[in-house]
């Protein structure tokens, strides 16, 4: 959706809401379980967007996904500064973070996956993500190994410049 100075502010935050609010509260609701606290965080994450639209560069999912992380990390920083309470709370935080960024980087190249061809997707899912050997793998898609090599080798390349455009930091 191109964000510029013809479409008015309502019609910005409404597209935002159509086209990402359901995958935003997802992924919200993956990192905490309070209902009322994933709407609000949406909610903050939305108005955030908003706010900084015209700077945004790359894909506007991304960016929307590494923000809700921004707001779920500064909620558990603010509510850290509360007067603390001795017990688990500062291990519980350390690990929900650890959480949040483990599924932010999920949700990223899940995204960037889809953006592949489907060979290249195809093969980087069988090396990478089910560990087959290059031999395996040619068996399982019915293609030579060097194929196998040679779309593997394409489809990193590929990955790295389609999450350089996401803004995805290595």
């Amino acid at each position: 959706m191109p964000l510029d100075g013809n479409i008015s502010d309502e019609d910005v935050v409404a597209a935002i809401y159509r086209d990402h609010g359901p995958a935003l509260r997802r992924f919200v609701l993956s990192c905490t379980s309070d209902e009322n606290q994933a709407d609000d965080v949406v909610q903050e994450t939305v108005l955030r967007v908003w706010q900084h639209a015209p700077q945004i560069t790359g894909s506007l999912r991304s960016y929307l996904f590494r923000t809700a992380r921004n707001v779920i990390i500064d909620n558990y920083r603010r509510a850290r500064r509360r007067p603390a309470e001795t017990g688990p709370d500062a291990l519980e935080l350390a690990e929900s973070s650890e959480r949040v960024d483990e599924l932010l980087n999920r949700v990223l190249m899940e995204e960037a996956l889809r953006r592949l061809s489907q060979e290249h997707r195809e093969v980087l899912v069988a090396l990478h993500y089910q560990r087959f050997t290059v031999a395996e793998a040619a068996l399982r898609l019915n293609i030579p190994g060097g194929t196998v090599k040679s779309r593997a080798f394409y489809a990193v390349r590929a990955l790295r410049t389609i999450l350089d455009e996401m803004g995805v930091q290595r």
